[in-house]
């Protein structure tokens, strides 16, 4: 009997490491990861033209802060979020995922700004074979699975927004006079040719000038002394928080009253609004597509009221009128879907596979209705939108 016992206690030893070496062999790591730890790098403005949009970063280092946390991580495993700035130069850019690549050895590269700085480092993270994921920045570049299969944006693209506001006028105004002030990089060539498309054959007959800035200029006054005595009635701000402030703000001084359309990813209260004087943005129109949780009509909704109590805890003193922290929460919810949706299978092509199979997955701060769905052939990420209006204090939407 004490035989047959030993034996029965053997095999069962046996049969526990074979199953915990069948575990164990089932888990696949890439560079970056490991049973405990998946590295996530970053570079973003801290300084610079564009430096307002670092809050994006700030606001994804505390969510995986807190994850880590409160939740463990993500299937057990800790988030290190690597983030250093690059002040909006693609150089300095190039040299930080270098370093974050080769030195730190990153699984990925989340949430890089802007299309130029996006533009100069795909070519070497698609050589490197790395995910470089849910990019802020729109253009439509970024969905291109066939030629470069390890980038993706994450807010709809520029060229489509742009269109989306050439339908829109051509609803309030089909022979308005159109200025458009535009930032000299892919960003605002994308947009303009968004908007042209949108247009259609009315195109040249519609836009009456097209102003261009560089990121570096320390005003854009005499493009909108031009853009104003052009006759334009209604403006296009295809340009980030700084120069969309500035353009609002001159805009007003001027007593030039347009139609005024800003790109969504400068459609910031707190970031271009609030500076630009409230009093003076009002009328500005944007593509919404996501919750402001500054609008009133948002103060009861569950996904606002959980958001701004985190916020509460985990970066006391933000200004929560800056929509750029909900669209940073937002978009470190989708990276985190996508890890979770990896498993225990993290090499770099899993990761990509898995960005590429998003099913019916919403980030309750999107607006309702819209829901990610991502294919091998598609990578576009968010694609809703919603037109909306700055009343003063918040957003309204435009039927």
């Amino acid at each position: 009997m004490k035989t047959f016992l030993r034996v029965r206690a053997l095999l069962a030893g046996a049969a526990l490491v074979l199953g915990a070496t069948a575990a164990q062999a089932e888990a696949k790591y890439g560079p970056g990861t490991s049973d405990k730890e998946i590295k996530v790098g970053q570079t973003i403005a801290y300084s610079g033209p564009a430096s307002a949009y670092g809050n994006l970063g700030k606001v994804e280092a505390a969510y995986f802060k807190w994850l880590n946390e409160k939740k463990g991580g993500i299937n057990g495993r800790k988030i290190t979020f690597i983030s250093r700035d690059d002040g909006y130069q693609p150089p300095k850019a190039v040299e930080n995922v270098r370093s974050l690549v080769e030195g730190d050895e990153v699984a990925l590269i989340f949430g890089v700004l802007g299309t130029p700085v996006n533009m100069a480092i795909r070519p070497y993270l698609n050589a490197k074979k790395v995910p470089h994921l849910f990019n802020a920045a729109g253009s439509s570049a970024f969905n291109d699975p066939k030629k470069y299969h390890w980038t993706t944006g994450w807010q709809p693209n520029l060229h489509d927004e742009a269109k989306f506001y050439a339908t829109q006028l051509l609803k309030l105004n089909p022979n308005a006079k159109i200025g458009v002030l535009y930032q000299n990089d892919d960003f605002g060539k994308d947009m303009l040719a968004g908007l042209k498309d949108g247009l259609g054959d009315k195109a040249d007959k519609m836009i009456v000038s097209a102003q261009m800035f560089q990121p570096t200029d320390p005003t854009v006054d005499s493009q909108m002394v031009i853009l104003k005595n052009s006759g334009a009635d209604a403006l296009f701000l295809f340009t980030y928080a700084k120069q969309a402030a500035q353009a609002i703000s001159k805009a007003a001084d001027l007593n030039w009253k347009p139609h005024t359309f800003l790109h969504l990813g400068s459609a910031s209260i707190g970031a271009t609004l609030k500076p630009a004087g409230l009093d003076k943005s009002v009328g500005v129109m944007t593509a919404g597509f996501a919750k402001d949780p500054s609008d009133p009509q948002w103060k009861d909704d569950p996904a606002v009221k959980e958001w701004l109590a985190w916020m509460k805890e985990n970066m006391p003193g933000a200004d929560t009128n800056d929509a750029l922290y909900a669209m940073g929460y937002a978009a470190a919810q989708t990276l985190e879907q996508v890890l979770k949706q990896a498993g225990d299978d993290l090499t770099r092509e899993n990761i990509m596979k898995q960005v590429a199979s998003l099913k019916q997955f919403r980030p309750e701060l999107l607006l309702p209705g819209s829901y990610i769905n991502t294919s091998p052939d598609n990578y576009a990420i968010v694609t809703f939108m919603k037109l909306q209006k700055f009343n003063g204090k918040s957003w309204d939407f435009v039927d």
